[in-house]
């Protein structure tokens, strides 16, 4: 898909709510992505903050990666509790991961501290708006959306706890769902960005 025809991004998300085994009909409800090694640096301590509330929202999750058995664990607990909501691979798969980039509406980097990151890099390219904290690498990459000028790609928070981060995706949310148009502009700002090497290199 392009960001003129979004279409194929449908096309993408039923597949990976199969690959995922969560329900079809979660098709129209937001789908959050997270494709990380499974470590403290990444902010998951934050999501089990705000696991309870987060939850609650009509929405699905699907996670991929692995690392700190403490973390694997998490995600694993949060699959059987919210069984049809939440659904993790402990696994590194390549081609999954794209999948998840692909499908999902928005994707989830609340990262304590981050040099560069690439997922956020990459779920631009894929139309899939990032909800990051502004550290880093993060903070240098995203933009946060300003509905008055339209210049934007994703939503970003500052401070390192559960709150700011929870804040930020019920904005996200909020767009996605009530206005698409907006949305459609998120992610049409987000695929037309240059991080390729030709840029990097130039």
């Amino acid at each position: 898909y392009t960001s003129k025809d979004l279409s194929g991004k449908l096309a993408c998300k039923k597949n990976l709510l199969e690959v995922f085994r969560l329900p079809p009909e979660s098709t129209n409800k937001p789908l959050l992505g997270i494709v990380s090694r499974f470590a403290g640096q990444k902010g998951f301590d934050l999501i089990e903050q705000v696991a309870p509330d987060l939850l609650a929202e009509d929405l699905t999750i699907v996670a991929l990666g692995a690392g700190e058995p403490k973390y694997e664990k998490l995600f694993r607990s949060l699959e059987i509790e919210y069984p049809g909501k939440f659904s993790v691979k402990v696994a590194y798969d390549n081609a999954l991961a794209h999948k998840v980039e692909a499908g999902a509406d928005i994707f989830l980097m609340p990262s304590r501290y981050e040099p560069c990151g690439l997922n956020q890099i990459y779920s631009l390219k894929y139309g899939t708006v990032p909800v990051v904290r502004a550290t880093g690498g993060l903070d240098d990459t995203i933009e946060s959306f300003d509905p008055s000028t339209g210049h934007g790609t994703g939503f970003k928070f500052k401070a390192y706890d559960g709150d700011a981060l929870l804040v930020a995706i019920y904005q996200a949310l909020a767009t996605f769902r009530n206005e698409p148009a907006v949305w459609r502009r998120i992610q049409s700002n987000g695929m037309s960005k240059d991080f390729s090497w030709q840029a990097s290199a130039l």
